[in-house]
Formats: structure tokens, C-alpha cells, sequence
């Protein structure tokens, strides 16, 4: 299966194989500008420029099993880790959220910097969270590295 987003509130669940629509996507309110699906193959999440990231459940699309805020801008982008584990999604500027999956998305840490967010990714490993800071003076990558025995949201310094 594939999630289509772009301009236009729904989103589209396409069957890979045929290019068929599986089904429509509804809840967001306005255009869409990322999908990413969980390493688990059941869930995946949709961000909006209403500010909110979307959890969907392929068992039972009839709507989405979690609603997720931003604080001041559309959702552009988001990366699961490869563990499946952690799930994180950035605005256009100042802030990263990282929740923890596997407590049904209830535990966040947000990552609050002073910068233009060019794009986000977890290493292989899920160790370290990648943020691309797009500036003309002080354009970076920031990187997060998680502590050993503990979780992103217990110890990203």
C-alpha cells in the first residue's frame, strides 16, 4: 500500500500493485505535505498544514486512531525509526516532536531551537535524531544522540 498526500485535505491509501484507491483518507483541513509508515507495516501518520499529524491504523481507516499538534505551523515532515520505537515529525521552523509509539503516542519531547527546519531522520541504528537547520548565516545539521538504556524522550540532550 501507498499514502498519497499533497493539495487536497484527503489523503488517498493506494494499492501498490493495481495503482487502485484503497480508500479516502478524512480529517484533515487543509492541504497535506508528508506521510511516513511505521516500520510495523499497520500504521502510518499523515502531517497537515492545519498543524496536526494524523495516526492511521490500516484495520480500520475510518478514521485516524490519533490526532498530534504542532505548536505554530504545518507538519513537513516525519520519520519513524527504524525499530519502530519512536516517531518524529517537525514543523517549518523552532520545533521537532518525538513520541514515544509504543505508549500509543502519549509521551512527547519537543526540541525547541531557532531555525528554519530543512528536514528530519533517525541514523539506522535509531541513536541519533538528524534535524537539517536551513539558514543563510547559520544553516546545520543538528544531531541528537540517545543515552545508552534510556529512551529519546528520557534523555535527547
Amino acid at each position: 500500500m501507498l499514502v498519497i498526500v499533497g493539495d487536497n485535505p484527503e489523503g488517498i491509501l493506494v494499492d501498490s500493485r493495481n495503482g487502485k484507491t484503497i480508500t479516502l483518507l478524512t480529517g484533515h483541513l487543509d492541504y497535506s505535505f508528508a506521510s511516513a509508515w511505521n516500520p510495523d507495516g499497520v500504521t502510518f501518520a499523515t502531517g497537515n498544514q492545519d498543524k496536526t499529524c494524523r495516526i492511521w491504523d490500516v484495520r480500520n481507516l475510518s478514521k485516524s486512531v490519533s490526532v498530534l499538534r504542532g505548536n505554530l505551523g504545518a507538519i513537513r515532515s516525519i520519520r519513524y525509526s527504524s525499530d519502530g520505537c519512536f516517531m518524529a515529525m517537525a514543523e517549518p521552523a523552532d520545533f521537532v516532536h518525538i513520541f514515544d509509539v509504543k505508549n500509543n503516542y502519549e509521551e512527547e519531547q519537543e526540541v525547541d531551537f531557532f531555525g528554519e527546519i530543512s528536514g528530519i531522520s533517525f541514523s539506522p541504528d535509531t541513536e541519533s535524531l538528524f534535524i537539517g537547520v536551513w539558514d543563510r548565516t547559520y544553516g546545520s545539521l543538528l544531531e541528537y544522540s540517545r543515552r545508552r538504556n534510556y529512551s529519546y524522550l528520557d534523555c535527547l540532550i
